[in-house]
């Protein structure tokens, strides 16, 4: 902030165009890590009553009995979520460390 300031900007054109971009790049990994790890573990809420995934499968599953056919389901959706979420991750950190490339 004081080399911005000392160069001439105003402290809104520094957050702006130093300071934000460089703290989003570092804050983007974890935020991103700490939401999958959120979204695997929302079966645990499912002990304190909350409906997801996993509950409306374990209640198909025992309507049916077929638990290896709903589990099998659930992971799979659990899985593509946090692939697809991944990869948009991924792209978003490449998209803003694009000015940091040589």
């Amino acid at each position: 902030l004081e080399a911005c300031l000392s160069v001439g900007m105003t402290k809104l054109q520094a957050y702006r165009r130093i300071i934000l971009p460089q703290a989003i790049r570092n804050a983007i990994p974890a935020t991103g890590n700490t939401f999958i790890g959120l979204l695997k573990e929302t079966s645990l809420a499912f002990t304190l009553g909350v409906m997801e995934m996993f509950a409306q499968g374990k209640m198909y599953a025992s309507g049916n009995h077929k638990y290896f056919e709903t589990y099998l389901a659930v992971a799979i959706v659990y899985w593509a979520l946090t692939i697809i979420y991944s990869m948009l991750q991924d792209l978003f950190e490449r998209a803003m460390s694009k000015p940091y490339r040589t």
